[in-house]
């Protein structure tokens, strides 16, 4: 049989599909383990936690064959519909939205909480694509630039004030596909720097980034060839920008960022000297991730196996079957259990860039990279989280964590990009 006449099950990228059934099958034996009881140990109890996250995981079965089913172009035709759907629902939140643990981030559906934010992922990541892949963009250009920027800022801004920042920092990781196809990297620079002033002024203060800086400076001016003229405007204008930057950091700090936010990054960067204000940050924000890094401490290289870890079953760590589910996977099944996780995760992310990087379609490439940055973001920024060396900002880790809106949205991302490279196949035949 030729490959034209295969149907889309057989052109489908299996190895993906089997990385995303193990993580999937993982994930719900961690949650399982974190959630059950002596009065819910039925796996089919749907009024259970690791009950209603199995409805989820069928429910994505169904997603997945429905949205496979669905022609490939008409991802691309449709995306500025479904963008434009997934921002008004992020702007209907506010008005109608469900508040839990102090964001209104839900619409309460009766039998399902929605969170457009997940939705909006998708569909930026379709935008996107669709922008940047249409013969009258040019990246080089300021203005397209704007455009495709604006894309992703626009969900950022609904999200942010729910406040949900999390999510809003995974929009900014798809700035990896501008990246890739062609926007300059002095851009990627200016933001690395910039970050790297804002956390060395936390850390050191204004007057020791100056000194920092006039270092390099001069150190610049002694190495540089005595034939290269030293642009002294631009250089100049870099410094004192810099400068000012630096002195802007104390009130963005101290302003703009919510007491919480200052909390979690007092503790990550090591901030607070006092001993007993330490200990009340880490008794209180810092209580999930030092009970995190205990339970994964506690679980070794074997692990203590499954059900049977005494910090899981102690509630010892809050949301343990949401953002702290990777903590689960390090007690019960140690090193062993939480090196298979990445792999696995590694794996996909790999596998996925293989794929995108074989589309001949620049739709399907470009949505192929988003996909890969939204997942990026979430494995690293979750795990990192996790054992201490990021700060907690309320990150899922993709088809692990419990929650129907995330499971479903990420199948989703997943599933389109995989079938439009089933369809590639199909016109290569």
């Amino acid at each position: 049989m030729s490959v034209s006449g295969k149907s889309v099950i057989k052109r489908l990228d299996w190895f993906s599909v089997l990385l995303y059934i193990a993580l999937v099958f993982i994930g719900w034996l961690n949650i399982y383990s974190a959630t059950v009881t002596e009065d819910t140990a039925n796996i089919f109890n749907f009024s259970a936690l690791h009950g209603k996250q199995l409805s989820f995981i069928i429910a994505s079965g169904i997603a997945i064959v429905l949205l496979l089913a669905i022609e490939a172009n008409f991802y691309e035709r449709f995306s500025g519909l479904l963008y434009l759907v997934s921002m008004v629902l992020l702007l209907g939140i506010y008005p109608f939205g469900k508040t839990i643990n102090g964001a209104t981030s839900w619409y309460n559906l009766g039998f399902f909480n929605l969170q457009p934010s997940e939705l909006a992922k998708v569909a930026t990541a379709l935008a996107l694509a669709k922008y940047l892949s249409d013969i009258r963009t040019d990246i080089k250009r300021p203005k397209d630039q704007l455009y495709a920027l604006g894309i992703l800022l626009i969900p950022v801004i609904l999200i942010v004030p729910q406040p949900d920042p999390g999510s809003a920092l995974v929009f900014f990781a798809m700035s990896f596909v501008i990246f890739r196809e062609g926007l300059p990297l002095y851009y990627l620079g200016i933001a690395t720097t910039l970050l790297v002033i804002f956390i060395l002024t936390l850390i050191y203060g204004t007057l020791w980034v100056l000194i920092i800086l006039a270092l390099l400076l001069v150190l610049f001016l002694l190495l540089k060839k005595p034939s290269f003229k030293v642009p002294v405007i631009p250089l100049s204008f870099v410094f004192v920008a810099t400068i000012l930057f630096s002195f802007s950091v104390s009130f963005i700090y101290n302003s703009v960022f919510e007491q919480r936010h200052r909390d979690r990054f007092s503790l990550w960067l090591r901030l607070e000297k006092d001993p007993r204000k330490l200990n009340e940050i880490l008794r209180t924000i810092g209580y999930n991730t030092y009970q995190s890094e205990k339970a994964i401490e506690s679980g070794g290289f074997f692990g203590k196996g499954f059900l049977e870890g005494t910090r899981t079953k102690g509630n010892f760590v809050p949301e343990q079957h949401t953002d702290y589910i990777f903590s689960t996977v390090g007690e019960e099944w140690g090193f062993l259990g939480t090196s298979t996780v990445v792999i696995l995760f590694t794996a996909l992310l790999l596998r996925l860039v293989y794929l995108a990087e074989r589309q001949k379609n620049p739709f399907s490439r470009m949505y192929g990279y988003g996909v890969i940055s939204i997942l990026l973001v979430h494995y690293f920024i979750n795990i990192g989280m996790v054992i201490g060396i990021l700060p907690t900002i309320g990150i899922p880790l993709p088809f692990f964590s419990y929650g129907g809106s995330g499971l479903l949205f990420f199948t989703a991302l997943l599933f389109i990009f995989l079938k439009l490279d089933a369809n590639r196949l199909k016109e290569l035949f």
